[in-house]
């Protein structure tokens, strides 16, 4: 048979499913018919295939969803209307979402956490398995389990499956957005939830026994509250509790203090996308009618570190998924850290007698702090002048192929407005002190904030009645350039003030200010490794073999300007008037002596053209055609040079 005649079986057969699925799905809503038994047919199916269905299970691991939501080979369904396969197993399998029973630094970081304090070891693993293995935990302590550890998930298809499928989809409604540290309402009655009205429900009835089912929660950021605001409680270095609470994580709190929920713009709107082409969602169903708006299940954040670790080591941790379904999951993230999560920009410079300042604006774009969620990430700031002969005149934030700051010390970097020495760098991230004050990594330790200067989203305040969850910390809360314009709160930007002493180097030199972001520093692990385990161990492996230098993922830069040291003076030799002058206006320089010389540049070290005239008055009349923006007006005298600036309005 040929391909074209097996396709178009294919799709008879299809349009014949479908059209004995459409009617006893309209027969099953009927509420004066009987309703369809399906349990005969779902025993016999799995018998067929060789797998015993557990009727008692409360959940399906995500594999069971891939025959009508992943690839469809016929291209009709889980595809665009340009024909882009997004099929919802695909992009689901490869994020940190479907990752997350697997993941080998959350594995290597709880096992750290029960070594350190074994007296609670299998409650600590409870603790945390509720979140990156909702479905095993859940599953299993609802079935009598009185703990859910590394050990029960190593073995359990549900654990595996990360945060599958119905592990979302099963959320129901009670205590949503109140209910947090892996408090999942899970409706049991199995249902699945999804954010089509009217949906057909006879397919999954039939081969899942779930029902599905339309609710808008599923499009709320309260749906995502239960695991993204994490509240541990304190312990001291014996392991005794203290009776206090630490909030490691509160993604979903910083969201609400923000100006995204009144724009109604959710946690979905940004980590799932949506489409407008009517995507029918099932393979194999084509009288499903095509929905609309779709979201993308691609789940794609900021931890393109672990996507591409676990890629580079899916056999050792037993991940079937493709590298195509790798890469398009990394190539997600790194859109949305290049576009989504933050913008900077370079100030122009100002000189001084033997050194220059510059401005770094940085605007956080996202709706939750950044970096959000797990403590050991950070964003990092480089700034550098280079020389026009290539040589490094100053910098701070550079990091090395080891994946830490350059002339840094460590973790415990203080906020910084003012950065003047290389031994500086401005570093956004939130640190841990334990009960004694000692800097810690060690989750349960955690007592106190040392830092969290982690920038806030737009319309952030500390009068939210949230606030307490995920205040600022430290030097940024005086700052009056972090999160603040005056006396108001919320704008969402950071100013960072670089005064760079050039020790009397005159020539011209080029500015850069990046943005870097690190999920895993170094020394974030150094704790860790002063234990041994095979969760432990594994990690370390994959971490020390791994590309350690962080994402760049913004940046500005200034080339060619021109510095005006080596000068006698920067301003007082002569002055330039009117300032600012509009464009086509003639500007005076006030001088002492006719000059030898007048040149005119713009910032980025061109000349611009310009006529000098003489005055009877002594001062001298330049002509120029240079339009709006700012300039360098450069005098020389006897040898030396005098730079001075200059504004041209186009008003």
């Amino acid at each position: 048979m040929t391909t074209t005649a097996l396709k178009r079986k294919l799709l008879f057969l299809s349009l014949i499913l479908g059209f004995v699925i459409t009617a006893a799905t309209i027969k099953g809503s009927d509420k004066s018919s009987e309703s369809p038994d399906y349990s005969a047919k779902i025993q016999e199916l799995y018998r067929l295939h060789g797998r015993a269905l557990d009727t008692n299970a409360l959940f399906l691991p995500a594999i069971r969803c891939k025959g009508c939501h992943g690839h469809d080979p016929m291209e009709i369904a889980n595809v665009t209307l340009g024909g882009v396969d997004i099929n919802l197993f695909d992009d689901w399998e490869t994020s940190m979402m479907g990752l997350a029973g697997v993941d080998p630094l959350w594995r290597a970081k709880v096992r750290h956490e029960a070594l350190v304090n074994p007296g609670h070891a299998d409650e600590l693993q409870t603790l945390c398995t509720s979140c990156h293995s909702p479905m095993g935990h859940f599953n299993a302590i609802y079935r009598g389990a009185s703990h859910y550890t590394l050990e029960d998930l190593s073995s359990d298809s549900l654990g595996l499956s990360g945060v599958g499928c119905l592990g979302c989809h099963s959320i129901g409604t009670d205590g949503l957005g109140s209910r947090f540290t892996g408090d999942i309402p899970f409706d049991t009655s199995k249902v699945a939830f999804g954010p089509f009205i009217n949906p057909m429900t006879g397919p999954m009835q039939l081969y899942i026994n779930f029902t599905p089912t339309y609710s808008p929660h599923v499009s709320e950021g309260r749906f995502c509250s239960p695991c993204h605001t994490l509240i541990s409680g304190t312990v001291d270095l014996e392991g005794n509790p203290t009776g206090q609470t630490f909030v490691e994580q509160a993604t979903y709190h910083e969201w609400l203090n923000s100006v995204y929920p009144s724009q109604e713009k959710t946690c979905q709107t940004c980590h799932m996308p949506q489409i407008e082409d009517p995507i029918k969602i099932a393979v194999g169903y084509t009288a499903l009618p095509g929905r609309t708006p779709f979201n993308i299940h691609s789940f794609a954040g900021a931890n393109q570190f672990m996507v591409d670790l676990i890629k580079r080591n899916k056999t050792a941790l037993g991940v079937t998924a493709s590298d195509a379904n790798f890469d398009s999951t990394l190539a997600a993230i790194t859109y949305v850290l290049k576009h989504q999560t933050i913008d900077v920009e370079l100030s122009d410079p100002e000189f001084f007698s033997d050194s220059v300042s510059f401005d770094v604006l940085l605007t956080n774009k996202a709706g939750h702090k950044f970096p959000s969620g797990y403590p050991a990430r950070r964003a990092i700031v480089e700034f550098v002048l280079v020389s026009e002969q290539g040589d490094t005149i100053f910098k701070s934030g550079v990091v090395g192929n080891n994946g830490e700051i350059i002339n840094y010390g460590g973790q415990g970097e203080p906020h910084h407005d003012i950065i003047r020495s290389e031994n500086q760098a401005q570093v956004y991230e939130m640190l841990m002190n334990d009960v004694n004050g000692n800097l810690t990594t060690v989750l349960e330790r955690a007592a106190t904030y040392r830092k969290d200067n982690r920038l806030p989203p737009k319309g952030f305040t500390t009068t939210h009645a949230s606030y307490d969850t995920m205040s600022i910390v430290g030097d940024a809360l005086v700052d009056e350039d972090f999160n603040r314009a005056g006396a108001t709160q919320g704008t969402g930007k950071d100013i960072v003030h670089y005064r760079v002493s050039l020790n009397g180097y005159s020539g011209n030199f080029s500015a850069f200010a990046r943005v870097h972001y690190q999920a895993v520093p170094p020394a974030y692990l150094d704790e860790m490794r002063q234990f041994d385990a095979p969760e432990i161990g594994l990690f370390l492996n994959m971490y020390d073999a791994s590309n350690k230098r962080p994402m760049l993922i913004a940046g500005d830069s200034l080339v060619q300007l021109i510095s005006p040291l080596g000068i006698s003076s920067v301003s007082n030799n002569f002055k330039v008037f009117p300032n600012p002058v509009r464009v086509g206006q003639a500007f005076y320089l006030n001088m002492n002596s006719d000059p030898d010389q007048v040149r005119m540049f713009s910032l980025d070290g061109k000349i611009v053209p310009v006529e000098v005239h003489k005055t009877s008055s002594g001062s001298v009349r330049i002509t120029h055609s240079a339009s709006a923006g700012v300039y360098l007006i450069e005098v020389r005298k006897n040898g030396k040079r005098t730079i001075n600036r200059i504004l041209i309005s186009s008003n």
